[in-house]
């Protein structure tokens, strides 16, 4: 499974990098898939790599359902790597 983030676009340096925020969390990345976001644009961000931009309401809503997940495990005292469903119990028709 992958897992791609939205991050806002804080800064851009040489070389195709640039400085992201995810959640208070600043990284430096590469943009070389993105060359053309800017400042104050939303990228999802993979194994440090931007591999597009994001609409901000849809990176709005995506980062609340993280959050929201973070707190129901929290409100379910499991740790924050517990999958939220039972993968090894199949589904009922």
């Amino acid at each position: 499974m992958c897992l791609a983030l939205p991050a806002l676009l804080i800064d851009i340096h040489d070389d195709l990098q640039a400085t992201v925020d995810l959640g208070g969390v600043r990284k430096t990345i590469s943009i070389a898939l993105v060359p053309d976001a800017q400042p104050g644009d939303y990228v999802i961000v993979h194994v440090g790599n931007a591999i597009g931009r994001i609409d901000p309401e849809e990176a709005a809503r995506t980062l609340a359902l993280f959050e929201e997940m973070a707190h129901l495990n929290v409100e379910l005292n499991a740790p924050l790597d517990t999958p939220l469903l039972d993968t090894e119990t199949p589904l009922s028709p």
